[in-house]
């Protein structure tokens, strides 16, 4: 069953299934999100999330578009205050469409407020409950990478520095434009400088890190997990069907029509050696104990203590409803200990 679950120590509770809307304005119409978005809604799913870069993939012709749908949504709908409204700014990158001057993306505090402002302006809303960076402006493993790169490119020149980067996002909290801070795509030693940051009181305190988890992607434990236990930092786990591999649909090069990776071409994070034998081997599970294997990876997820919530997308009804579905799945320990056993041989060969 849905439950909610502290962000961080912001004294919010947000719902252990939040739906994640980067298809908006791509793969899905305006009417369909809003479609998606009342659904969610009436099943008690109050935490929306999205980013000023969003729709996926990214271009120019359809950025802001997400947002745009969101804040349609909300001017019909009403509700405001029951929502818990996430959005992000982009992290360090060579693209120059995001800002009216055309200049590159930075985590500083003229790139912050411009994006932040952008945001507002697109959602029709004066503040955001959670306003995360979209990713780091150092060179880390992105997206599925194994070395340290800079998103998209991201040019050269330093670094700037986590600490201006807090007390950028430190105004945009005072000014009443966001009520907390996130991160994502983070490490563990990105999200210790933060904390070590806010206590040195240079800025607001960071709320929760919004990374890729998954059956064949488990990196987040080693690390990141512990700090759920002993800051208080939790998860909004993204790409819990691993951008739709684990539902099994792109098995040995299958492209379906209409799904993401047949029209984007975006799925070499989860085509590395390993992946396919691990789904496989997650699919043969879920059958013998009766599940889909949606079910069974949704719900692993959501399982996780150190989760607070877990972010679904779909580009259909029936996918949505079909990924809600998952609340009553329960993983048993006997489950989890099945589970930990392939994870044992398979590791994470889509990290």
């Amino acid at each position: 069953m849905l439950d909610y679950r502290p962000l961080g120590r912001t004294g919010l509770s947000v719902s252990s299934i939040a739906l994640g809307t980067m298809t908006f304005g791509q793969q899905n119409t305006e009417a369909e999100g809003h479609a998606q978005l009342d659904l969610a809604r009436d099943r008690g799913i109050n935490l929306i999330d999205t980013a000023e870069l969003y729709s996926i993939p990214p271009k120019a012709e359809t950025q802001g578009s997400t947002e745009r749908i969101i804040g349609s949504w909300l001017k019909s709908r009403g509700g405001r205050d029951k929502i818990i409204l996430a959005t992000k700014v982009a992290g360090r990158s060579d693209n120059t469409y995001l800002r009216a001057d055309g200049a590159p993306t930075r985590l500083n505090a003229r790139n912050i407020n411009a994006a932040i402002d952008g945001s507002l302006k697109r959602l029709g809303t004066d503040y955001v409950d959670l306003y995360q960076l979209h990713w780091p402006d150092r060179a880390v493993p992105l997206f599925g990478h194994a070395r340290g790169s800079r998103a998209r490119g991201g040019g050269d020149g330093p670094d700037v520095p986590i600490e201006e980067t807090l007390a950028a996002l430190a105004d945009v909290v005072k000014a009443g434009k966001a009520r907390h801070i996130g991160l994502s795509n983070e490490t563990a030693w990105g999200l210790h400088a933060f904390l070590a940051a806010a206590q040195q009181g240079i800025g607001p305190r960071v709320a929760s890190v919004q990374n890729a988890y998954n059956l064949i992607n488990r990196t987040y434990e080693a690390g990141l997990a512990e700090f759920h236990q002993q800051e208080d930092v939790g998860l909004l786990a993204y790409s819990p069907l691993a951008q739709g591999f684990l539902t099994g649909k792109y098995l040995a090069g299958a492209r379906p029509p209409g799904a993401r990776n047949t029209l984007f071409n975006r799925g070499q994070r989860y085509e590395k050696p390993g992946a396919e034998e691990a789904i496989r081997a997650y699919m043969d599970l879920a059958a013998e104990l009766g599940l889909t294997v949606v079910q069974l990876a949704i719900a692993y997820v959501t399982s996780r203590s150190f989760v607070t919530s877990n972010i679904i997308g779909a580009t259909s009804m029936a996918q949505l409803e079909e990924n809600l579905a998952t609340l009553d799945v329960v993983i048993t320990p006997e489950i989890e200990d099945r589970i930990d056993a392939l994870h044992q041989l398979h590791g994470s060969p889509a990290p």
